[in-house]
C-alpha cells in the first residue's frame, strides 16, 4: 500500500492593498460633458436623489469658473451615478464621459507634484528627511557587521593576537584586555591560554610550542591561542559597536 506523504507549504503573508479614497467627478465637469448649465445639472442630480435613483453626492464650496458669486456649491459624483446623471440630461454624451473619466483615472495613478503649496512642500520634504534619517540609523546599525566581515575577508584562516592587531586596528595590549574581560583567555607562564568556553564557541584555538630549553636542554611546552575568523568576526563586531557608540 502506498502511504500518501503530507506536504507542507510556507505561509506567504500578503500584506493589504494601501486604501484609496474612490474617484469622484465634480458636477461642474459633468455640466462641461454635457454642454449644459452647472445649475441645471445640479437640479436633475437632486431629482434624481429624491427618487432614489442616485445616492446623495458630497458637496463641496469651489470657485465659480463663470459670471457670479466667487465660490459656488458642486457635488462630488461617483463612477456609476455620473452614467446615471448624463443618461438623464443627454445620452448622447456618454462617449465623451467615458473619456473625461478615462482621464481622472490615469491622472489619479500619477504622483501629483504641487510647488507652490508651502504646506504640500513641507509635508514632502519631511518625509523625505524621515527616509534618510531611518537609511542612517539602519546603516550605522549594520557598521559592525560590515567591519567585522571586511576584517575576515582581510585575513588568513587563524591569526595569533599580534597577528590579529592589524586587521582588527587595536594594540595589541588593548586586544588582550578585551580577551580577558570577556572571558577568552587567561595568563598562564607568561602565555595567554584559551578558555573552553571560547574554543567551543568556536572563538579560539588552543596551540602548542615545543622548545627545548638552553639552560636544561630539556624539551618544554609552551600554550597559546589563535584566533579563529569566527572570533575574528566577533570581536571585529565588538570594537566597532564601541567606535559607533
Amino acid at each position: 500500500m502506498t502511504q500518501a506523504t503530507s506536504l507542507t507549504l510556507p505561509i506567504q503573508m500578503i500584506e493589504p492593498a494601501p486604501f484609496k479614497e474612490p474617484l469622484t467627478m465634480s458636477s461642474l465637469d459633468i455640466a462641461d460633458v454635457v454642454n449644459l448649465r452647472h445649475d441645471n445639472v445640479r437640479r436633475t442630480i437632486e431629482t434624481l436623489v429624491e427618487r432614489g435613483t442616485i445616492t446623495l453626492p458630497q458637496i463641496e464650496e469651489v470657485s465659480n469658473p463663470g459670471p457670479g458669486p466667487k465660490t459656488i456649491k458642486a457635488y462630488r459624483v461617483g463612477k456609476r451615478d455620473s452614467y446615471v446623471i448624463v443618461a438623464q440630461l443627454s445620452p448622447e454624451f456618454t462617449a465623451q464621459l467615458v473619456d473625461r473619466w478615462q482621464q481622472l483615472e490615469e491622472s489619479a495613478d500619477k504622483p501629483v507634484v504641487q510647488l507652490n503649496d508651502p504646506a504640500w512642500l513641507r509635508s514632502t520634504l519631511l518625509g523625505y528627511t524621515e527616509k534618510v534619517l531611518a537609511l542612517e540609523a539602519k546603516v550605522k546599525e549594520q557598521a559592525p557587521a560590515v567591519a567585522a566581515l571586511a576584517a575576515i575577508s582581510a585575513a588568513p584562516s587563524d591569526l595569533t593576537l599580534t597577528q590579529a592587531t592589524k586587521p582588527l586596528g587595536v594594540k595589541r595590549d588593548t586586544l588582550a584586555r578585551h580577551m580577558v574581560q570577556i572571558g577568552w583567555i587567561y595568563r598562564q607562564n607568561g602565555s595567554w591560554v584559551p578558555y573552553q568556553s571560547a574554543i567551543r564557541a568556536g572563538y579560539l584555538t588552543y596551540k602548542e610550542a615545543r622548545y627545548t630549553d638552553n639552560t636544561t636542554g630539556q624539551e618544554c611546552i609552551k600554550p597559546y591561542c589563535h584566533i579563529t575568523q569566527k572570533g575574528l568576526a566577533k570581536l571585529a563586531e565588538h570594537f566597532c559597536a564601541a567606535e559607533v557608540a
